[in-house]
């Protein structure tokens, strides 16, 4: 493939503190950045670019990594708007509306499943996501799970297997039976289809000695561990995270100054999710808290079709500046950089040489203005492993 010169960037978003402001952005006004096939080859004021076979002018927007979204559960089919209109009349959120989407996913068929997949992925495409983790968790039955695995791995290299998400309907009776389920045959099945696994620690889904029994499980098999933790009460999900060396802690609403000292402490990164909190009028994830103790903070969507059902990690920057306590530059380094470290990559998240080149470049002078001007779309133009995409 030829080089290509991205130039006339005027405000770029690094993420690399040796670059620029050096700040954890590691801002560079006026620079550019030259391409070479998926790769960035280097990243610089754009008087000292070096040549390259093609010329693009980014016509003084701002670029940034494209965002790396780290939670979502994509694989599923049918809504939940009755449950929404319903919330938002007044019910009260709980884990039980999960066995509608359910229902619906296992009627569907491997078509449906996949068309279902692909629309969001790419609607998330067009919105700067350009590297994104998806679970199963609709399926909860080992034939099921595992084609929700199946289906998901066609489209991305982080894939997640969530048959713990709530005791399957067809064993309400019997928890520790599924539990042995999750924990056996459906392991076995799922585990070649998987990178990682989780597990809803909360109360009406798993306690925690069935997440640990889970997630070791999932360890013994060669999946990495995450945890739904601490959305809708305080529980043993942060602390059982940082024993397990979980990449991620995912929600984290609910925490003592213990479980905030544990993420801390230890490698596990805390995933807020604000738009589960929007969707849910539940209290917001409290960031500043977080991030004032020194834990590493990931801004991921939640994308599902019951508590989170949007794509934009955009719209989780502005909920997140505008009601967690995060400034704006710390939610797009949460949003881009923090996603990479809750999937431990390195190769995205940044622009930087030996990087993936994945870009967003935006109507605006500045990456503020994703908090600046909420609900615009501001993203006009996503370049992915090089390729200009959208």
């Amino acid at each position: 493939m030829p080089t290509t010169l991205i130039t006339n960037i005027a405000s770029l978003v690094t993420n690399d503190p040796s670059q620029g402001d050096g700040t954890p952005l590691g801002l560079l006004a006026n620079a550019a950045v030259v391409l070479d096939g998926d790769t960035i080859a280097w990243v610089g004021p754009a008087a000292k670019a070096p040549a390259a076979d093609e010329t693009y002018d980014a016509k003084n927007r701002a670029v940034i990594p494209g965002f790396v979204d780290s939670h979502s559960h994509l694989v599923f089919a049918g809504d939940r708007t009755q449950e929404f209109n319903a919330r938002m009349s007044g019910r009260a959120y709980s884990a039980g509306g999960i066995r509608t989407t359910v229902a619906a996913t296992r009627a569907a068929t491997d078509a449906e499943l996949e068309a279902n997949l692909t629309h969001y992925l790419a609607e998330a495409l067009r919105q700067g996501t350009t590297t994104f983790e998806t679970k199963s968790g609709y399926g909860l039955n080992t034939e099921d799970e595992a084609r929700a695995l199946r289906i998901a791995a066609a489209h991305t290299e982080e894939v997640t297997f969530l048959g713990a998400h709530i005791v399957s309907p067809d064993y309400a009776d019997d928890p520790a039976a599924y539990v042995d389920l999750v924990t056996g045959e459906m392991l076995e099945a799922c585990a070649p289809h998987a990178r990682w696994i989780d597990v809803f620690c909360e109360k009406g889904a798993f306690d925690g000695d069935q997440a640990r029994a889970i997630l070791t499980a999932g360890k013994a098999k060669g999946l990495h561990p995450r945890i739904h933790a601490n959305q809708l009460s305080y529980g043993p999900g942060v602390q059982l995270a940082v024993e397990l060396d979980a990449a991620s802690a995912d929600h984290c609403t609910h925490l003592t100054d213990a479980d905030v000292d544990a993420l801390a402490q230890g490698n596990t990164v805390a995933t807020l999710l604000p738009g589960a909190e929007f969707s849910t009028r539940a209290e917001w994830p409290n960031a500043r808290r977080l991030l004032d103790a020194g834990a590493t903070v990931a801004l991921s969507t939640d994308c599902n079709p019951g508590s989170s059902f949007t794509s934009s990690v955009p719209f989780c920057i502005a909920l997140a500046v505008r009601d967690m306590g995060m400034t704006p530059d710390e939610a797009i380094w949460s949003a881009t950089a923090g996603g990479a470290a809750a999937l431990r990559r390195t190769d995205v998240g940044f622009v930087r040489e030996g990087a993936r080149a994945d870009l967003a470049l935006l109507d605006a002078p500045s990456h503020v203005h994703l908090a600046y001007r909420p609900g615009v779309p501001l993203v006009s133009e996503v370049w992915r492993q090089g390729a200009r995409v959208a």
